[in-house]
């Protein structure tokens, strides 16, 4: 190939900003979409120009990594055709659809690499679509972005190491933490504690963040059970109550952070036609890739969290693989070589952090049983305000076992998340009221835009 092919990175959180840097050692010049203000992705996430607090009060344990992908990203910014505050919306063959500032663009492509990152995965609890209830990640931008706690007296609730981590920064903003309720049982299993032995250190490091939890006087239950979340359309949340191995308890609060690990943003891929594989141990639909991060459609390459959580040291090294994969694949100047002397190595780091993963998979699991515990008028869809009574009125009455028909009957996942809260636990609800595996119902079908575009945006043009 003789011209400088086009290489499009979309994310520039830990995978796309370790995907550009490869590029740009390679002599290209990428173009970066970021659809944040500034670079960092949502686990990184930089504060705002002329914010003046430290890295350690602002990421806690993960501030040294912080600042050196910061530092790398700033270093490369002047080789990159960086583009934030834009969002990618579809995907077409050979073109990405982006709007930035209300301006519309045609991107065409050599190669893409997708490196969407992840977002919440969240199971409904009664009393969850009052005011004061949010993702952990909104939890954490108020924090970050905004310096500025979600609420004066904060549970959290939910289950995964992310909860212990943003917990733990709130403490060290100085926040009331009233609570911190984990739906997973006190004790690991033997397989959890083989698959977190991987990474010792880091879990030690997970162990340090309920100590220093505990000794700021937040009460840490394990092993909960959600019963509801109470408050008033008028006044919002006033507590959250729980079945522990103490009996039923209440917490007086005033916001509610809610999160049970993560779940892959695969809508991008999935309008690229690529294909789609079921995760046994994590209950959810991922894209297939290689070991390298290729996709099974040509040209276009995933990494990170956006086809499978391992974390950000993870999306790291898969950000670079999928990057140098990507240079050979286009055949340039000494790409293959480079390719096959890094690979081995950063193929050897995702096997890691991917046994790491399945033991706190293991560890912390996604609580399904509580979807199918759920009473009729709990609220799952929080846009259309669809209840668990309407899904299994779908499948009853309409033999709904299969998401995209119940979503067609119900208009479960057409809102504004396009199914990003709701989707996962609704195919719960399905498969339990269905009595049937949860592999079957599927999952929804991805639309453009992926998320929702503003009506004053400017007719798109093919970018030169």
């Amino acid at each position: 190939m003789s011209a400088q092919p086009r290489i499009v990175v979309v994310g520039a959180g830990p995978a796309g900003v370790r995907a550009a840097q490869a590029l740009v050692e390679a002599g290209i010049r990428p173009v970066l979409i970021d659809e944040g203000q500034r670079d960092g992705g949502q686990i990184y996430r930089r504060q705002p120009e002329g914010f003046t607090r430290g890295y350690a009060k602002l990421y806690g344990s993960e501030a040294d990594k912080a600042q050196a992908l910061h530092r790398d990203f700033d270093a490369l910014r002047a080789q990159l055709d960086y583009r934030p505050r834009a969002l990618a919306w579809n995907l077409s063959p050979g073109l990405l659809h982006v709007v930035q500032d209300g301006q519309g663009q045609h991107l065409p492509f050599d190669a893409l690499l997708l490196c969407s990152g992840a977002s919440d995965r969240l199971m409904p609890v009664p009393g969850w679509n009052l005011a004061g209830c949010y993702s952990l990640g909104a939890a954490q931008i108020a924090l970050k972005s905004q310096a500025c706690a979600i609420g004066s007296q904060v549970v959290f609730l939910g289950s995964g190491p992310l909860l212990y981590l943003v917990a733990s920064q709130y403490v060290a903003a100085g926040a009331n933490v009233v609570a911190v309720l984990d739906t997973a049982p006190a004790r690991p299993s033997l397989a959890a504690l083989r698959g977190l032995a991987s990474r010792p250190l880091l879990a030690l490091r997970g162990l340090g963040l309920m100590r220093g939890l505990r000794r700021a006087g937040v009460a840490l239950r394990k092993a909960v059970q959600p019963l509801r979340i109470e408050g008033t359309p008028d006044d919002g949340v006033h507590a959250v109550v729980v079945r522990s191995a103490r009996g039923e308890e209440r917490f007086a609060c005033d916001a509610v952070g809610m999160g049970w690990h993560l779940r892959s943003e695969a809508q991008l891929a999935d309008l690229g036609r690529c294909a789609f594989r079921f995760d046994p141990p994590s209950r959810q639909w991922l894209p297939e890739t290689d070991e390298d991060g290729r996709a099974s459609v040509p040209g276009l390459y995933l990494a990170g969290d956006g086809v499978r959580i391992l974390g950000a040291d993870g999306a790291e090294a898969a950000g670079r693989l999928a990057a140098l994969a990507a240079l050979a694949d286009l055949d340039l100047p000494g790409a293959r070589a480079r390719h096959v002397d890094q690979a081995p190595a950063l193929r050897a780091t995702l096997a890691k952090m991917a046994r790491f993963q399945s033991g706190l998979g293991a560890a912390f699991p996604w609580p399904h049983a509580h979807a199918a515990r759920l009473s009729d008028d709990t609220v799952v869809c929080r846009c259309e305000v669809i209840t668990a009574g309407e899904l299994r009125a779908c499948v009853n009455g309409k033999d709904a076992q299969e998401v995209n028909r119940a979503k067609a009957f119900s208009r479960v996942g057409m809102g504004r998340c396009q199914g990003r809260y709701c989707g996962h636990a609704a195919a719960e609800i399905i498969a339990a009221a269905a009595d049937v595996p949860i592999e079957t119902v599927g999952r929804i079908r991805t639309q453009a835009p992926v998320k929702p575009l503003q009506m004053n945006v400017l007719q798109a043009e093919p970018d030169a």
